[in-house]
């Protein structure tokens, strides 16, 4: 089956055309608003691509920009279909605005490089250590609420992995083969799934000898798109916040960092050996709590 691509891309792409568009018509949010009987607010979301449109705005839009290219008008359609359809997540309920965009852009990259220093990645998490991630980051006490997390986390591998997936290449640091997420029988069995993992995913480890390096400043996720979809955008998180960052100088700094964390991680070959051998001490730990 295909990898769907979801709403999130094409409302992106629709936002940044309906924006250029507005400028060459020389009028101001205030102004299409009023025109459409708006909100001003509705028409900066619908410029962020942070919401869709419906056909009738959309029409009103391109006529109040006197946009006569029957080409192009049949292209921003087009992006307006894709934009208003459902993403694969929405069977399981409402998720944060934020979390949506994320699943959009992961299921539309065609490659994806990630950095992550606490724990797995969670494209490459086994069921159980999801579990035991949902049970102890989610800050809830809801069974079921984790649980939905869970079922959310697999099927998203499931649709980044299906057919054509997107070429992976995640970095760890070596603490996160030691943090112990749900014990040792958990942790053996998630660092023997990475070694089985999909030709199109390359994992890296940093270990510990490598010392400082640009990873000690946090997470990050860098998304990239086929040319004519979208530029490429990085993904930052923490505890302020959901970033993304798309501006030229920012990309670039992302990318030089990203390069200099591979320099400082063991080839993928030496880093299956250092999976292998943590997975071993944990199988140890296991067999000597019995």
């Amino acid at each position: 089956m295909p990898r769907p691509i979801g709403p999130t891309i094409p409302r992106w792409q629709l936002g940044e055309q309906l924006s250029r568009l507005r400028d060459r018509a020389r009028m101001s949010q205030g102004q299409i608003a009023e025109r459409l009987g708006c909100s001003v607010s509705k028409i900066q979301k619908i410029e962020a691509g942070e919401v869709g449109v419906v056909k009738a705005e959309l029409e009103a839009m391109l006529t109040a920009y006197d946009l006569t290219d029957e080409r192009m008008r049949e292209e921003l359609f087009e992006l307006q279909k894709l934009g208003k359809q459902r993403g694969w997540w929405s069977k399981f309920g409402a998720v944060p605005t934020p979390f949506a965009t994320f699943l959009g852009l992961e299921s539309a990259a065609t490659r994806i490089k990630v950095f992550e220093p606490m724990v797995v990645h969670g494209l490459l998490q086994t069921e159980e250590y999801a579990r035991a991630i949902a049970g102890t980051v989610a800050l809830t006490s809801d069974e079921d609420q984790r649980e939905r997390q869970v079922r959310i986390r697999m099927e998203r591998q499931g649709m980044v992995f299906a057919e054509d997936p997107p070429e992976i290449w995640v970095i760890l640091d070596e603490a996160v083969l030691h943090r112990q997420i749900g014990g040792p029988h958990v942790m053996a069995a998630q660092l023997r799934h990475l070694l089985k993992l999909s030709p199109s995913v390359t994992v890296q480890v940093v270990p510990f000898e490598s010392g400082g390096y640009p990873g000690t400043l946090g997470a990050m996720t860098i998304f990239e798109f086929d040319d004519h979809m979208h530029t490429p955008v990085v993904y930052v998180e923490g505890q302020a916040g959901n970033l993304y960052l798309e501006r030229e100088d920012d990309l670039r700094r992302c990318n030089v960092a990203y390069n200099h964390m591979s320099a400082s991680a063991l080839s993928k070959q030496e880093s299956h050996k250092r999976i292998a051998a943590v997975a071993d001490q944990h199988e140890q730990s296991g067999r000597s709590e019995r």
